[in-house]
């Protein structure tokens, strides 16, 4: 307490004096850059050096440091910025979004009480026993994703894993999952690409836009989704939610919109994250000679190299959220609503925590933030580990002589860290 008393909002002091926010700006542009993009260690490093708390140009502060990170992302004062928070800040534009708005009702978006509430009466939703029923059915998805890589290969020579397997596995998994037509597949997988500009620290009008039209043809078609579980009340997870939240709430269209939220937001969350680790997990293999040799020939070291990989290259790079009390954090007061981005990639290579952070190093048990920590610790963790396990037990199996044609290429983004091309050959 005394501490807190003695600190000053204004002040955040680093190695090199207190730090202008302006110096963050040519950094996070490198981050958004190509370059930046496929490798973001400087950069890190760069951000690092500025402190464990760095002041980010437009309010708020970026948390490089990874205990800072675990402290925000286990600790029950810090919040997500729900609506109540919004509602007490001066500059609403980017709040009132509609993208924004939809996502702010999503269980990702929400404090206790009500994420409390929400999330126990969904219990475990990929328990082991879930996990189990679901591993044949993706095994046997990956089986018929390998054939068709195999065949686009034979034919062209080379294929674009991204495109092949990567983003069709998640899809196809959480698509059967909840019942959705496979035709509804592609359309379902552009709408979020589209969505998730709304996620940006700072997106643009146009992506805002992008994101609007997104957000409301989701809005449409989980509503008719949840709207027909109803009228048939069958055995699939859709209409047990119903059933659940009818149980809950005596207002039927209530149970309806929060069925469509759930639904949304799981949709969202499985597809473009572990599409991304699938790709950046067969990459940081492929990019070095050996590598893939190395694993081939020891299949029990399958599971560290994908922690490895949730560690070196996190599909999402910074999430936010804001001080539920006045506190101190990395040795800085800060006041009640002051937001922070917890920048997952930065935590996840602090030298302090993971020795030689830059190094890809399958042996070196380290330790990640990648699926987040406390009240809001990811939901699909364990089906994201089932999908990579699933893949590359059977892909190094299936092409000992897999090669990358070329680096992977991603999207413009800093939040979002996804993936939309990996060129391979055999």
């Amino acid at each position: 307490m005394t501490a807190m008393l003695e600190a000053r909002p204004a002040d955040l002091e680093s190695p090199g004096g207190r730090v202008d926010r302006r110096a963050a700006v040519p950094l996070l542009r490198r981050l958004r850059s190509a370059e930046g993009l496929a490798d973001p260690s400087p950069v890190y490093d760069e951000l690092r050096a500025l402190g464990d708390l760095v002041p980010a140009p437009w309010g708020g502060y970026l948390v490089t440091g990874y205990e800072a990170c675990d402290q925000v992302l286990r600790g029950r004062t810090w919040l997500v910025p729900d609506f109540a928070w919004q509602e007490r800040q001066s500059g609403t534009e980017r709040w009132e979004a509609v993208a924004t708005q939809e996502m702010s009702r999503t269980l990702s978006r929400l404090n206790a009480p009500e994420h409390t509430r929400q999330r126990r009466s969904l219990g475990s939703l990929f328990d082991r026993n879930t996990l189990r029923d679901m591993a044949p059915e993706i095994e046997a998805d990956v089986a018929g994703l390998l054939d068709r890589l195999a065949e686009r290969i034979r034919t062209d020579g080379e294929a674009d894993f991204a495109s092949v397997v990567s983003e069709q596995l998640p899809i196809g998994t959480i698509g059967r999952w909840l019942g959705i037509a496979p035709a509804d597949y592609p359309h379902i997988l552009t709408m979020t690409h589209n969505q998730v500009h709304a996620q940006e620290l700072l997106p643009t009008k146009s992506q805002l836009a992008v994101s609007e039209q997104a957000t409301m043809d989701l809005r449409e078609y989980f509503t008719r989704l949840v709207r027909e579980r109803r009228e048939n009340d069958g055995d699939d997870v859709i209409a047990g939610w119903i059933r659940t939240w009818d149980a809950l709430e005596s207002d039927r269209e209530a149970t309806d919109r929060m069925v469509y939220q759930l639904t949304m937001f799981v949709t969202i969350a499985s597809l473009e994250t572990t599409a991304t680790l699938l790709s950046s997990l067969v990459w940081q293999l492929l990019r070095s000679p050996g590598r893939w040799e190395w694993l081939r020939e020891r299949p029990e070291h399958i599971d560290e190299v994908i922690d490895e990989a949730l560690r070196y290259d996190p599909p999402i790079r910074i999430n936010s959220r804001v001080a539920g009390e006045d506190t101190v954090l990395a040795g800085v007061f800060l006041p009640k609503d002051t937001m922070v981005h917890v920048m997952y990639g930065a935590a996840n290579r602090d030298p302090r925590r993971n020795p030689d952070p830059h190094t890809f190093d399958p042996l070196r048990r380290g330790t990640h933030l990648t699926f987040g920590g406390g009240a809001h610790y990811c939901l699909g963790a364990g089906l994201a580990r089932l999908e990579a396990r699933a893949l590359l037990d059977r892909l190094l199996e299936r092409f000992p002589t897999l090669r990358a044609v070329s680096p992977p290429e991603h999207a413009p983004r800093m939040v979002f860290h996804r993936v939309t091309s990996l060129r391979v050959a055999a």
